[in-house]
């Protein structure tokens, strides 16, 4: 049997996952790691923890499945994107802690940004919103801060690259310094449609060059294993951010289709195939991957709050008391008896992007239970997703055909119905739902001929489909007091 590692490098844990000839998943490794808050707002991850937590699972997953390395015919990796690091060119050695994507210190450099009137400029090379969120501006501010990074940058003696980089870079014995276009996308540094790295960008941020990674495709061998870590060496023929990885897991090949990842937060991705689309309602243009040397681009919508709101309910409100119960509670009553609750504890995502907006229950009446609130909560994850998914259709002009759900809230079967109902759209579960490792061991298949384009299709299996079967009028009504919901959310704060 013949097999390919996926390494899925996280923002709370690295893992390591087996997919056998076929595809089916066979083991899995995972370990937690520290976060970093030195300040408030910043987050940082030590770059040895994601290093050596990442090697663990690797040779741990290989161990537990009792394999000989030498059956392992690639490794892919795949990424909490944005994150920055900045390393020694001769050691590998970094001259900092990570600056993780969720880190805000850069606040101020993005409001000067904005000020000099850069944002049009930035929207339009790299399909990104000037936001702290991307890697550009934390890489300048490593430059800026760390005794002697500037200096030693424009020597040509520092490198930088986001996590799949970083990995790349330790875990070949040729030291390979590249990133993939779909992590070079997430930079606010790449311009999108020349497929490079954009030289005014680098001007304005104050970039030099020399310390930049090659792109390569997202599926590509980048190098080999060292021979140090598993006692073999194995092409490393995959690099891809989460979730292009997860769109490419769910098979969505073809232009039109979506992916939504339930998770803490909800991210979106349409696939919109050789043409980048501009949004008119606030979404990302990204890529979706590049393979072969041709990009395919995709639309990307997040929501903050996602399955974040059924932890609320379960740790803070005192609810229920697991996840899965949310499910059966919501189930007790028929309706949510015009209760709607609007998660905006951090403010609002796509397409409101309100950072004002706060968290909201409306609606309520003597009659209310515990039940409808439990139950408004999880339709709130619907029903930010459902107004993603219009914004796309909106922009793109496609209409897609269902919608591919994974991520851990997919478990979730009354959600699942929901979003079909309120979107009229199927939703369908795939078989493995691991489809960011998934993804990037497809990559990395692909890559080393194990599988063809023909292999990567049949791999992708579904396991559940849910149909729309909710009444138009009562789709209406919902959406109409969800509207209104969300417009008493908006601006709460001043």
């Amino acid at each position: 049997m013949k097999y390919v590692i996926a390494l899925d490098q996280g923002t709370t844990s690295s893992r390591a996952v087996l997919f056998d000839q076929q595809g089916r998943l066979t083991a899995s490794c995972a370990m937690e790691f520290k976060q970093i808050y030195p300040h408030p707002g910043w987050v940082e991850h030590d770059p040895s923890d994601i290093l050596h937590t990442q090697i663990s699972t690797l040779k741990g997953v290989v161990e537990k499945a009792g394999i000989d390395p030498k059956d392992v015919q690639a490794i892919g990796i795949t990424n909490q994107r944005e994150t920055t690091l900045l390393w020694d060119k001769q050691s590998g050695k970094p001259v900092y802690n990570a600056i993780v994507w969720q880190c805000r210190r850069t606040a101020p450099l993005i409001e000067r940004l904005k000020a000099d009137g850069l944002s049009n400029v930035i929207r339009d090379k790299t399909g990104l919103i000037p936001d702290a969120y991307f890697s550009g501006t934390k890489l300048q501010w490593l430059l800026d801060n760390v005794e002697g990074a500037r200096a030693r940058a424009e020597k040509g003696e520092l490198c930088f690259g986001t996590v799949d980089s970083f990995l790349a870079y330790n875990l070949t014995k040729e030291k390979a310094h590249v990133t993939d276009a779909t992590n070079a996308a997430r930079t606010m540094l790449f311009n999108l449609r020349a497929q490079q790295w954009d030289e005014m960008l680098l001007r304005i941020l104050d970039i030099p060059p020399s310390v930049l990674p090659h792109v390569v495709d997202s599926a590509q061998v980048v190098g080999m294993l060292d021979k140090a870590i598993l006692g073999v060496e194995i092409p490393i023929a995959a690099l891809a951010g989460d979730q292009h990885a997860a769109l490419f897991g769910q098979a969505c090949f073809a232009s039109g289709m979506v992916k939504n990842t339930y998770g803490t937060g909800c991210f979106m991705l349409m696939n919109t195939g050789s043409t980048p689309v501009v949004s008119q309602n606030s979404l990302l243009t990204t890529l979706a991957w590049r393979v072969d040397g041709t990009p395919t681009y995709a639309l990307e919508g997040s929501v903050f709050i996602g399955g974040a709101v059924v932890q609320w309910l379960r740790d803070e409100m005192h609810l229920i008391q697991t996840a899965p119960e949310s499910e059966k509670v919501a189930l007790s009553v028929n309706d949510n008896a015009g209760v709607y609750l609007v998660p905006a504890f951090t403010g609002l995502g796509a397409p409101h992007w309100d950072m004002y907006a706060r968290g909201t229950i409306v609606g309520l009446t003597r009659g209310t239970g515990r039940a409808h609130i439990v139950r408004a909560a999880l339709e709130s994850i619907a029903l930010q997703t459902r107004d993603v998914l219009e914004a796309m259709a909106r922009d793109s002009g496609l209409k897609p055909s269902a919608l591919r759900a994974d991520g851990g809230a997919s478990a979730n079967n009354f959600l699942m119905q929901f979003q079909a109902d309120v979107a009229d759209l199927g939703v369908v579960r795939p078989r493995i739902t691991e489809t960011t490792a998934l993804g990037a061991a497809m990559l990395a298949g692909r890559a080393v001929g194990l599988w063809s384009d023909v292999d990567l299709n049949r791999i992708w299996q579904s396991d559940c489909a849910f149909t729309p079967s909710m009444a138009p009028a009562v789709r209406e009504q919902l959406l109409a007091g969800w509207q209104k919901a969300v417009s008493r959310a908006k601006g709460w704060i001043e």
